[in-house]
Order: structure tokens, then C-alpha cells, then sequence
């Protein structure tokens, strides 16, 4: 069970089914996680990119928040039909959910986001989490002042990749963070 953190459905509680193939954000963790976003952006006009969307967890959270328009992709069938699911319940209109492998989507997706928040399964091999900050950098996924962060485990190195900015560390998750590197020289 998760709770929305904060704006207009704050304390809710969402209880997913057992049987989605999830381990959603710890609550720790993304309270943590949406204060670095507050601080840097005004959360009501953001365009979102929920990679690997799970339960929906972090797209809940941006529109809750009131985010203009956030995509939740992730390739489980089940998980779409909960996004969608509790989307209606709650009167998300802002989430649309699109039912695809991640790296393909990544490969074939047009326009930009301001955040682009992806959280695979912490197992995978550490080329497919580079590769989905080349794709993100390499197909222009993100705008110019925009962020792509990556929740991980904290044994996982991610500080050689391209325009990779910092890690931060919340119990056993940590959430790395990129940007193009020319804006962050610039400040």
C-alpha cells in the first residue's frame, strides 16, 4: 500500500493488486525525491515521462500535484489497467498510460519532458540503465532546462554516464540525477 504525499490528494491511500510485478517508491523515499523537484521546478506546468510506471506511484504523485500532462509507460498489461483504473478514480485526466517496452518507446517517443522519471527493476544489467540515459539524451526526450532521475539501488554506480549531475541516497534507494551538462556549467 502507497500513499499520495501531498497536493490535492494527499493522505490517500492506494492498494495495488499483489500479483503486479512492482516495488513502488518508498514513501521515504519520494517525499524526499518531490522536495528536489519543488525546489526546482513548478510542479503544476510540468510535462512528465513515468518510465517503468509500475502502480503509477510517481504519476499519481505529479498530479496530485496538478502537473499539465504526464505519460506513464510501462510493458505489464496489469499495471496499465491499474493506472488507468485508479486514474478514472480519482479523475487523473492528466495521465495517459501507453502499454510498451520502455526502450522502444524510448527509441520511437517525439517531444520533450520536463522530468523524465524512470524506475526499472534494480537487477538489470548496468548498460540498460545507461542505455536508457543515451536514449533519453541521444532522441532530445527532454527539455533544455529539464531532468531525467533514475531511482536505483544504492550499490549501483551510475557517475560515468553522459551529463550525469549527482546521486542521493535514501535508505537502500537512491535516485541519480542528469541534465545536459552545458546548462548546469552555465550557473
Amino acid at each position: 500500500m502507497t500513499r499520495i504525499i501531498s497536493g490535492k490528494y494527499k493522505g490517500r491511500r492506494i492498494q495495488a493488486p499483489k500479483k503486479l510485478p512492482v516495488r513502488p517508491t518508498t514513501d521515504m523515499a519520494k517525499e524526499a525525491l518531490f522536495n528536489i523537484i519543488r525546489s526546482q521546478f513548478h510542479i503544476g506546468s510540468l510535462h512528465v515521462l513515468d518510465l517503468f510506471a509500475g502502480t503509477g506511484n510517481i504519476s499519481y504523485e505529479f498530479a496530485s500535484r496538478g502537473s499539465d500532462k504526464i505519460v506513464a509507460v510501462d510493458t505489464h498489461y496489469g499495471c496499465i489497467q491499474f493506472i488507468n483504473k485508479t486514474s478514472e478514480e480519482f479523475d487523473f485526466t492528466a495521465i495517459q498510460t501507453v502499454k510498451s517496452d520502455v526502450f522502444k518507446y524510448l527509441e520511437r517517443a517525439s517531444g520533450t519532458y520536463d522530468i523524465i522519471f524512470a524506475d526499472p527493476p534494480y537487477d538489470i544489467d548496468i548498460a540498460l540503465f545507461e542505455k536508457i540515459v543515451n536514449l533519453v539524451f541521444e532522441n532530445v526526450l527532454l527539455d533544455a532546462e529539464g531532468v531525467l532521475i533514475i531511482e536505483h539501488s544504492k550499490h549501483t554506480k551510475m557517475d560515468s554516464f553522459i551529463n550525469y549531475i549527482e546521486t542521493r541516497h535514501y535508505g537502500g534507494n537512491a535516485f541519480s540525477f542528469f541534465s545536459y551538462l552545458e546548462n548546469n556549467e552555465e550557473e
